[in-house]
């Protein structure tokens, strides 16, 4: 691939962003697309003001939306969306920081030297292979590659220094969340799991017994797990069914349904209202008959008395049998993933295992979609497809179609088989028998994590027949060496990447095409009311975590290899900054808070990033036979390696468990203050199975259950509570 290809896919790229965000400009200034793109607004505060812009500047692109998301604070971003935000955020600064660092010594110091690293006569730029500006241009035993040593000892010191304050900073916030949140019931509760069975007691008078002789003085009260049942299936579709018809127009439903609703004269949906409080009720009270007790599932929702009794209770091991009474801090009430909760805790590592093998086994499937990818960015497999195929000899020799096919269409069509992954990942999440929510995001964040730096880095630098991609590495030894031979040749193909998979996708995120496509349906063919609850979409974590840290590993291990692909990348990542922003601020809704959890992750994975980086130059250097820098490099990796393993002692073990000191000075407060036997009272309504009772009781309390409740409920309340709103009168004068 030459330059004037890599610049026809870049034209291609920055045309597709230029009409999709001007489209967007357009799209959100129609009333009827703001459950749309204001979601969060809609649902926590909804939108006041008179004003109004013309019908004309409706329909003309603007960029208001860029100030907006340039000019918001750090901290309105936590009160919006939460320390998960602001850590997510984080991720794109960091990048910011240290690729603009990366670009200033690559582009001005290495790619010089890649350049006129050998004798050669150089034709014009437009006609020039992108590979002269590789090291792999660099002759042996050149003196110049020291300047690519030093310039990745540079980009790696700045990175570590950059890693560190960021995750004392995210440890900060961690630790302010936990002491600055209002009473939290998960801090009180302990899930215990694998509850063993007696002939003689239920499950309930099985877990009363144990915690009220084991722990006499903290132990409170519980709540046992049912399992699904015909009566739960019912009421919630008919409460289904009850928002579906209050949402449609009764104009329409008078002409349409006559005779659907009983009632006669009196209005429809009053009469189906009173008959679902009617089933409430009843339902509430069928939860107390001792039939319910065979529905019951052998874990429970423990309460203590104080933090630190519910913390130890947690750490410790309850039974000599390891797979009895298992005790782990529960998550907050809208965290909980309720379906997993009836799976017998004795499955849980079976269907961790085999998820592992599912996920690898579809790793390795997806060979097949990679191979052919590769296969047209190379021009001896483009020959071979036109001998097999004759018909396509003459339309691949026109130049154009030939820059499309090398240059763009391999990175479209690869990008298209990876929108298939995240909700792969997201099932075999939910199998494993996660929890919570936020668990099975993590889960299904790493596993998505892996799979794309396999398939969209490993597999393609590796790239040649699929019994060579898996026999490439039977020599462990040689793995530097191979990594360094491929990453160069293979730095075109992900310059290409970054431009479709990054640009393009950021302009489809702020898009929205598939809720746009859904608001549209709902709104002109079944001809329903759209309410924001039915929009209201959680942030993404499992698929946008992965897509940064991929472009963030692309751009460490090609950055003194290929620093022509820097530019690109920071243009991806200061447009992510300002779509993420303007997501954050206006579409994504938070329903639960992890404070921050998959930090890690993101730190674990620049570490090994960087750790690769270096593996590979100190390859690239035996290979060009220049065993000075290949010296310098072992120290490096020595020094990366140390620096990884004090970040883990000193700021990891806060985000698996929580401080004890924090949690008694929390409990002393309030013992000081008199609020303990109102905590107590309140969170023994905190968990509910049932979604129309946990309704009912979230009207009747005011316990607060997360940071910023009081500003912001509707980011953290269950989206029932919308049926409560009043009417709100949507105005364009805040979204010009």
């Amino acid at each position: 691939m030459d330059v004037s290809d890599l610049l026809t896919s870049a034209g291609i790229n920055i045309a597709i962003c230029v009409v999709l965000l001007s489209l967007y400009s357009i799209l959100r200034k129609q009333p009827g697309n703001a459950c749309v793109y204001f979601t969060r607004r809609l649902v926590s505060e909804p939108v006041r003001g008179t004003g109004a812009i013309s019908c004309f500047e409706r329909f003309v692109p603007s960029t208001g939306w860029i100030a907006k998301a340039w000019q918001a604070t750090d901290e309105e971003i936590l009160a919006v969306g939460g320390v998960d935000a602001v850590a997510f955020m984080r991720i794109v600064v960091f990048s910011i920081r240290v690729f603009i660092i990366a670009a200033v010594i690559c582009l001005f110091i290495v790619l010089p030297v890649n350049y006129y690293g050998q004798d050669m006569q150089h034709k014009e730029i437009h006609s020039e292979s992108l590979e002269v500006f590789t090291i792999g241009n660099v002759k042996e035993d050149s003196k110049w590659l020291w300047v690519h040593c030093l310039a990745l000892y540079l980009i790696s010191c700045s990175a570590c220094v950059l890693l560190y304050f960021e995750y004392k900073n995210i440890t900060k916030m961690r630790l302010a969340h936990i002491t600055g949140s209002p009473p939290n019931p998960s801090h009180f509760t302990v899930l215990v799991r694998g509850v063993p069975w007696s002939p003689d007691n239920s499950y309930s008078n099985s877990v009363e017994q144990f915690f009220s002789t084991y722990y006499p003085e903290s132990y409170l009260s519980h709540q046992m797990v049912y399992g699904s049942c015909t009566v739960d299936k019912l009421m919630k579709d008919a409460e289904r069914m009850y928002r579906m018809l209050k949402s449609i127009d009764p104009r329409f439903l008078d002409r349409s349904l006559p005779y659907c609703i009983p009632g006669g004269a009196a209005h429809p949906f009053m009469v189906l209202n009173l008959r679902a409080d009617s089933v409430s009720s009843s339902t509430s009270m069928d939860r107390l008959q001792p039939s319910q007790r065979r529905k019951e599932c052998p874990a429970a929702f423990v309460f203590f008395r104080t933090r630190y009794a519910a913390l130890v209770a947690a750490q410790v091991l309850q039974s000599s049998n390891p797979m009895l009474w298992v005790t782990e801090l529960a998550p907050e009430p809208h965290d909980v993933y309720w379906s997993n909760l009836s799976i017998p805790y004795k499955q849980v590592w079976l269907r961790k295992i085999t998820t592992l093998i599912a996920s690898v086994v579809f790793m390795f499937l997806f060979l097949l979609p990679v191979t052919f990818v590769q296969g047209l960015t190379q021009l001896e497999h483009l020959d071979q497809l036109s001998r097999r195929v004759p018909f396509l000899k003459g339309i691949l020799k026109q130049e154009f179609i030939h820059r499309v096919v090398t240059g763009y269409l391999p990175s479209v069509i690869l990008m298209l088989f990876l929108y298939a992954v995240p909700p792969t990942m997201m099932l075999f999440s939910a199998m494993e028998g996660n929890i919570s929510r936020s668990q099975r995001k993590r889960s299904a964040c790493i596993k998505v994590l892996y799979f794309t730096i396999w398939n969209v880095f490993f597999v393609n630098v590796l790239s040649g027949s699929i019994i060579r991609q898996l026999t490439v590495f039977s020599s462990f030894k040689d793995a530097p060496k191979q990594l360094a031979r491929a990453v160069p040749t293979q730095a075109t193909f992900f310059t290409t990447y970054v431009l479709s998979s990054g640009w393009a996708s950021l302009s489809c995120e702020i898009m929205q095409p598939f809720p746009l496509i859904c608001n549209f349906f709902r709104k002109f063919i079944l001809r329903t009311k759209v309410e924001p609850s039915s929009c209201a979409l959680t942030f993404p974590h499992h698929t946008e975590i992965p897509r940064l840290l991929l472009f963030v590993h692309i751009g460490f291990t090609c950055s003194i290899m290929a620093p022509l692909i820097l530019p690109f990348l920071l243009v991806f990542f200061f447009l992510a900054f300002l779509v993420y922003r303007n997501q954050i601020l206006n579409v994504y809704v938070r329903k639960y808070e992890s404070g921050g959890e998959f930090w890690p992750i993101v730190h674990n994975s620049a570490i090994f990033s960087l750790l690769l980086t270096q593996v590979i130059a100190l390859g690239v250097f035996g290979i060009k036979q220049s065993p000075v820098a290949s010296g310098f490099i072992i120290p490096l990796i020595l020094l990366t390696l140390l620096f990884n393993e004090y970040c883990r002692q000193r700021f990891s073990p806060v985000f698996k468990r929580r401080p004890a000191q924090i949690l008694i000075e929390m409990d002393q407060q309030d013992e000081q203050l008199g609020r303990k036997e109102e905590i107590h009272n309140q969170i023994r309504s905190a968990y509910f199975q049932n979604p129309i009772i946990s309704h009912q009781v979230s009207i009747n309390s005011n316990f607060p259950l997360s940071r910023n409740t009081s500003h912001h409920q509707g980011d953290e309340d269950n989206l029932h509570g919308l049926k409560s709103l009043k009417p709100f009168r949507y105005s364009t004068s805040s979204i010009r």
